[in-house]
């Protein structure tokens, strides 16, 4: 007993019931053609397994600089601000809004998907003025309806989704920037589903704050979100009236940490960006042409695979995302068992519908490392040897 205090209750016995042995993690291998994740690349899980170092290492300082470089290229963009935050593509996007918003600021917000309105809701919880413009889900914007709509709300930023991962859509981008240019606002795009896997070019389209995520086209596991902003939004940044209201997100203490400076900010998840530099090397090494080519060479056979079966695209061709394509689940299919029975009989995974979407459509995956003729190959032989048996009528196998 220590001196002056209360002999304590000695510690309970431990009930034998909670008691048990815990076995080593095993998960089963899956090929993931869903919307996401796909499958990361093998020199990319050997990166995630090697031997943290410190966040301030000086090794890893400069793996830090590779990775932003990496970025820009993948991005084709020159800012200064690009880094990959210590979250999911969702952290990514909050970063968008949380540097550029304040209380008041218009934000017009182009929905045509589930993420559009995603969007839209955490612009206001940073409590802005939020207006939103939609168009159903399976079409995009046309640059008159833009327009009309940038000049009717003059809103400080508008916010789109390049790569509608709800809906499968590709959203032209060619002329919105000088939109924004026009109308005095800033330009945000989603590049969740499109980074690695889809043309993109945000210098030249003027984007001026666009993030993605680290788990899609660039074949990492999740965990990181890729950002990055332009020098009109910088100027935003630093004209704010007060702090930034989300202290782990603010870029301006990130940077510096990602600057020059490398001032500690937060612990960074180290071994996250081993895995993101191989992600990123690897598709340098590819080049962006060859994988935006690859990707939709191979999408392209899925689409002329799949209606040779008689099955139907949600999106029409000049819309649809090479990364990501919705196929319309038949009448007199139960779309949820068929995908089911792919997860637990086959190991792949076929994601379904979200929000207006729900039950109507199946999402099909083929983002880096997993888009391949292969794999293509081999869910089409499902759909064609499997399907029927799910039809209405049919028995289905155990």
């Amino acid at each position: 007993m220590v001196s002056g205090l209360p002999m304590t209750h000695s510690l309970p016995q431990i009930d034998s019931r909670h008691r048990r042995s815990v076995e080593p993690i095993s998960t089963p291998d899956r090929l993931l053609l869903g919307p996401g994740p796909s499958n990361a690349h093998p020199t990319v899980l050997s990166a995630l397994a090697r031997t943290p170092i410190g966040h301030l290492d000086p090794l890893y300082v400069d793996l830090m600089g590779e990775v932003q470089e990496l970025l820009r290229y993948a991005w084709q963009t020159d800012n200064r601000l690009t880094l990959p935050m210590s979250g999911t593509g969702s952290a990514a996007m909050e970063a968008t809004l949380a540097n550029t918003v304040e209380p008041g600021d218009r934000v017009l917000v182009a929905v045509k998907g589930y993420f559009g309105n995603r969007l839209a809701d955490m612009a206001g919880r940073y409590r802005a003025d939020v207006r939103v413009i939609e168009k159903p889900w399976g079409e995009a914007f046309t640059l008159d309806e833009l327009d009309s709509a940038l000049q009717h709300h003059k809103p400080a930023i508008l916010a789109m989704v390049h790569a509608e991962t709800s809906t499968g859509v590709c959203q032209p981008m060619e002329g919105v920037g000088d939109l924004c240019r026009k109308h005095d606002c800033l330009l945000l795009l989603d590049t969740v589903t499109s980074l690695g896997g889809v043309p993109l070019y945000l210098d030249e389209w003027k984007v001026d704050m666009a993030y993605s995520c680290s788990q899609k086209g660039l074949s990492c596991p999740p965990g990181l979100g890729p950002f990055t902003m332009g020098p009109r939004a910088e100027a935003k940044l630093a004209a704010r009236k007060d702090k930034v209201p989300n202290w782990y997100l603010d870029v301006s203490l990130l940077n510096q940490y990602w600057g020059s400076d490398r001032v500690y900010h937060h612990t960074a998840p180290v071994n996250m960006n081993f895995g993101m530099r191989e992600a990123l090397r690897l598709l340098a090494d590819e080049g962006l042409d060859n994988a935006w080519s690859r990707h939709r060479c191979n999408a392209e056979a899925l689409w002329k695979g799949l209606e040779s079966l008689g099955l139907e695209m949600h999106v029409p061709e000049a819309l649809r995302l090479p990364t990501l394509t919705t196929v319309r689940i038949p009448d007199d299919v139960d779309g949820k068992a068929f995908s089911s029975y792919l997860l637990n009989t086959h190991g792949i995974e076929v994601g379904g519908g979200l929000g207006a979407l729900a039950g109507k459509i199946w999402r099909v995956g083929l983002m880096g490392y997993n888009s391949t003729p292969e794999n293509v190959n081999r869910l089409l032989n499902l759909f064609e040897t499997e399907l029927p048996r799910f039809r209405e009528g049919s028995c289905v196998a155990a």
